[in-house]
């Protein structure tokens, strides 16, 4: 059975939680939306920070940080974002780093992202 985890972030309007928690184990989908559920201005280092800082809540919220990341995916629309990218995941992520992809793609479902990051991670108290 699946846990939602209850965050801050913007309610949305989509039949989706942030974050749930199964078998000890964080599964979400982060994207570069503000409290007022909008797509946040100023390319991709400001959608890298947002998500990155989306994903940091969530899993304070779970009562875990960063250091629980297992894998990370990341999605990006253009193959030239991702030095901007992996420049903005440096200063949140500390080794040793989760696994993690990088994935190429033509659009998102706000025509205005740039970027969403799928990730998972191992909770302490998990089992207990």
């Amino acid at each position: 059975m699946i846990q939602p985890v209850a965050t801050d972030l913007y309610a949305s309007k989509a039949p989706l939680e942030w974050a749930v928690v199964g078998n000890g184990i964080l599964f979400t989908a982060q994207i570069p939306i503000g409290a007022d559920g909008q797509v946040v201005a100023g390319g991709i280092e400001a959608q890298t920070r947002q998500t990155l800082d989306n994903l940091r809540h969530t899993l304070a919220c779970a009562g875990a940080d960063m250091a629980a990341l297992t894998q990370v995916l990341i999605y990006v629309t253009a193959r030239d974002d991702l030095a901007e990218v992996n420049r903005v995941y440096a200063e949140y992520v500390e080794p040793p780093y989760p696994n993690r992809a990088a994935i190429i793609v033509s659009g998102f479902a706000r025509e205005a992202m740039r970027i969403e990051m799928v990730a998972y991670a191992a909770l302490e108290a998990a089992g207990s």
